[in-house]
């Protein structure tokens, strides 16, 4: 496991890597101050960031870089709203006023488990979405040819599904390509 600790304080930075201790292949990097270039170039696993009190600097940074793995966030004391800010930033565990060496491996452990799952699920959603909007270009272009071609729906669809099995192609992109080329005949092409 390849750890990034991020905190200006070395006897802080030192409880995380203490409590760490035990895990085969470890790899802990101390810095004292968030940077994109070297959480790149480390690729860490996982980001620790341990601080007195959480910096909305830090934590817009994160929105952007925080997408590759997962972060928890160990502070002494937190505003309102920042919990909800870290979180919206992509941190994967917020802990206020508990960093204790024998806390970090489960926490850590949750974190990953939860970036993981939350990484799914956007990956789920993105699918979904692209699902759904194949399945309108293709409601469309079987609108088109029941129009055109005084079809019914199911032999609309069923054209469809034969163009895109004849071509090798998925059925939203011969829909798609169906409605533009429609487009292009009744001069709607830009």
């Amino acid at each position: 496991m390849r750890v990034l600790v991020i905190d200006p304080d070395q006897v802080r930075a030192e409880l995380v890597a203490e409590g760490l201790e035990g895990i085969e292949p470890l790899e802990v990097r101390h810095s004292a101050l968030y940077d994109e270039a070297e959480v790149l170039s480390f690729a860490p696993d996982v980001v620790v960031i341990a601080a007195e009190s959480p910096d909305r600097d830090t934590l817009d940074s994160l929105k952007e870089s925080s997408q590759g793995h997962p972060v928890v966030m160990f502070v002494d004391r937190s505003e309102p709203g920042l919990a909800e800010q870290a979180v919206r930033s992509g941190v994967a565990a917020y802990v206020v006023d508990g960093l204790a060496p024998n806390r970090v491996r489960s926490i850590l452990d949750v974190a990953m488990s939860r970036f993981a799952l939350t990484r799914q699920l956007r990956s789920d959603l993105a699918r979904a979405k692209a699902d759904l909007e194949s399945r309108k270009v293709v409601d469309r272009a079987k609108g088109l040819l029941m129009k055109e071609r005084g079809l019914d729906e199911d032999g609309a669809y069923r054209l469809l599904r034969k163009l895109a099995m004849d071509r090798g192609k998925p059925i939203g992109v011969i829909a798609a390509d169906l409605l533009a080329f429609a487009g292009v005949l009744k001069g709607d092409a830009s």
